[in-house]
């Protein structure tokens, strides 16, 4: 896996995961509570088809979400939860919030469960 960053920088190489404009908006959502992929698309930065499914593909080749495929016979399509590795992004995400809510004014809030939540509890969500 060391061979596939321009790095041995652990910053920079997780960077190269996490470090694009999308990427933390969908692990944001899914810490939300998105599990579809029209709940991800249905995300208020409106993120395109395209690239909502390149960065699914991305985040679950990384390991850091994975897909559940829908029940057979159902309408109902796969949905998608973090692994461990995604939801310990978590204490990343709350200090990006901190940051901007203290710096950017007229944001929207975060949640107030979301500042007492750790990655356990993410994991433990339905």
């Amino acid at each position: 896996m060391a061979d596939q960053f321009r790095s041995r920088c652990a910053i920079a190489s997780a960077l190269e995961i996490i470090g694009d404009k999308w990427t933390l908006v969908v692990i944001r959502s899914l810490m939300l509570g998105a599990t579809s992929y029209s709940d991800l698309l249905g995300a208020p930065e409106r993120i395109a088809t395209n690239i909502l499914a390149d960065r699914l593909n991305r985040l679950e080749s990384w390991g850091l979400v994975e897909s559940a495929p829908a029940p057979p016979g159902g309408r109902a399509r796969g949905r998608y939860q973090l692994t461990t590795a995604g939801a310990d992004l978590l204490p990343i995400l709350q200090a990006i919030a901190a940051w901007g809510e203290a710096h950017l004014p007229d944001r929207w809030r975060v949640p107030d469960w979301f500042w007492n939540a750790t990655p356990n509890d993410l994991l433990k969500r339905p």
